[in-house]
Parts: structure tokens; C-alpha cells; sequence
């Protein structure tokens, strides 16, 4: 879906031409590097965000969005729930049907408390698997347990990452039930710039219930469900740059 602009950048190499780098090409519209991205920069959308996968609920759940004409982002780690190459054709398929995919760092660690080398390494091996998988590297990224601090912002701008955090947290990781998880939606309202909430692909409540749930808010409150990169004024290419692959099949 992506991989045109892929071609056309290496049509140009091979040409001679000067082109700037992949980073460049691809996100001239989005915030920079190194930013971190609460909440949307526009009213009238919300931007459903699933985190931990891929897992056994990923294709599921791109077709309840995909059936309500819904986009949202997956961040997906590496080894999690189980090796990301064992899942690949569930990371293809939510690539494929227009989900943007993220980074969810490798192992998902405390990044907060990582060195810089170690959190280059976390990132890179996913990037690399990424695009043995759907040929792309991201270039939006959610630090597990929303951590910030550390080494976090220097090494996301040095490898060009703009760092997705929330303004609604779901709960669902907390034993929240769907109602609960709904209040804390209701409670923000749909007023304002719209939301970037935290939820997980891994329970099946929030695939199967508040998922359906959100795209019927969304509805009633005249909200359009995108990406992240949507609701902060990139385009979908501007999600993705050219990466190294790592050439692996396994983890």
C-alpha cells in the first residue's frame, strides 16, 4: 500500500537524483522527531490506539474496523505475547487493510530507565523485523508504560520516532470492565481536539465490547475514527520510513 513512494525513492538513487532522505520524504507534514503527542491537533476525530500485539485478536478486530469504515494504529512489540514472526501475516493484514502500524519496542521494558544503547537496540530489532514483515520501518512509536523521561527523547530523535502517549486511559490493563472503560470516554467528552486513548489488543472485552461500543460513540458524536498520524496532520506515508531489514524469520 506504501511501498510505491518506497519505489519511486530508490527510481530516483538509481537516477542519480538528489532526494532527501527517507525521514524527510516521508513526514514533511507531521510533528518532529522526538515530539511527544498526547492527544490530536484537530477537533472532529478520535484515534483509536491498540497496544501489546500482534496477538490472537489482531485480525478480528481490523475487521470490526474495517466493516465500520474505521482506521485506528497498532503498536505492536516483538516478543511480548510470543515471536512477532509467528504472527506476521496478522501484521501484514492490519498493514494491508490501512491500520498504521507503530513501534512498541522489542520486549516491551521500562524504557525510562534504559540507556541510550540499550533502547537503540530495542528499537532497531523490531524496526528490522517491521520491515522484513511490511517492508517499512514506523515512524511513531508508544513507550510501554508511557515512559518518557531517561534517555527516551534523545535516542527517538536521533532514529526519527515521534512518541505517542494518551489523554484517555481505558483501564482495560487495570481490570476495568467495558461500562468502566466507556465512563472514562464519556467523562472526556467529545468536545476539543480529539483523543488518543490507551488500550490493548490482548483483551478480548476491548476487541469485542468496547471496541463496537467506541465506533457507535464515535458516530453519534460526528467523530471520524483515524490514525494517529491523521490526527496530528501527517499522511499515512509520513507514518512509515525506508528501514534496514534484519533478514530473520524468527526471534
Amino acid at each position: 500500500m506504501y511501498k510505491p513512494a518506497l519505489s519511486c525513492l530508490f527510481a530516483s538513487l538509481a537516477a542519480g537524483a538528489a532526494v532527501p532522505s527517507p525521514l524527510h520524504l516521508f513526514a514533511r507534514d507531521g510533528p518532529a522527531a522526538g515530539t511527544v503527542i498526547q492527544s490530536c491537533a484537530e477537533p472532529g476525530v478520535l484515534a483509536l490506539t491498540y497496544d501489546d500485539g500482534p496477538y490472537t485478536n489482531t485480525k478480528a478486530l481490523v475487521d470490526i474496523l474495517t466493516e465500520a469504515g474505521a482506521k485506528a494504529t497498532f503498536f505492536p512489540t516483538g516478543t511480548l505475547y510470543g515471536c512477532i514472526y509467528d504472527r506476521a501475516d496478522s501484521v501484514q493484514y492490519a498493514y494491508d487493510a490501512g491500520m498504521q502500524i507503530g513501534s512498541h519496542t522489542w520486549t516491551h521494558p521500562h524504557v525510562g530507565q534504559m540507556g541510550a544503547q540499550q533502547l537503540r537496540d530495542e528499537m532497531t530489532r523490531l524496526e528490522g523485523a517491521l520491515v522484513d514483515i511490511i517492508g517499512v520501518k514506523p515512524t511513531y512509536m508508544r513507550p510501554p508504560y508511557l515512559e518518557t523521561g531517561g534517555s527516551m527523547p534523545q535516542v527517538m530523535t536521533e532514529l526519527g520516532y515521534r512518541i505517542v502517549v494518551n489523554d484517555i486511559d481505558s483501564g482495560d490493563w487495570n481490570g476495568y470492565s467495558p461500562q468502566q472503560s466507556e465512563q472514562q470516554f464519556q467523562m472526556a467528552g467529545a468536545q476539543g481536539n480529539g483523543h488518543i486513548p490507551l488500550m490493548h489488543e490482548t483483551y478480548d472485552t476491548t476487541v469485542f465490547t468496547l471496541t463496537p461500543w467506541l465506533i457507535d460513540w464515535a458516530s453519534q458524536n460526528n467523530l471520524r475514527l483515524v490514525t494517529v498520524a491523521e490526527c496530528v496532520g501527517d499522511t499515512m506515508e509520513g507514518a512509515y520510513a525506508e528501514g534496514t531489514p534484519a533478514n530473520r524469520n524468527s526471534c
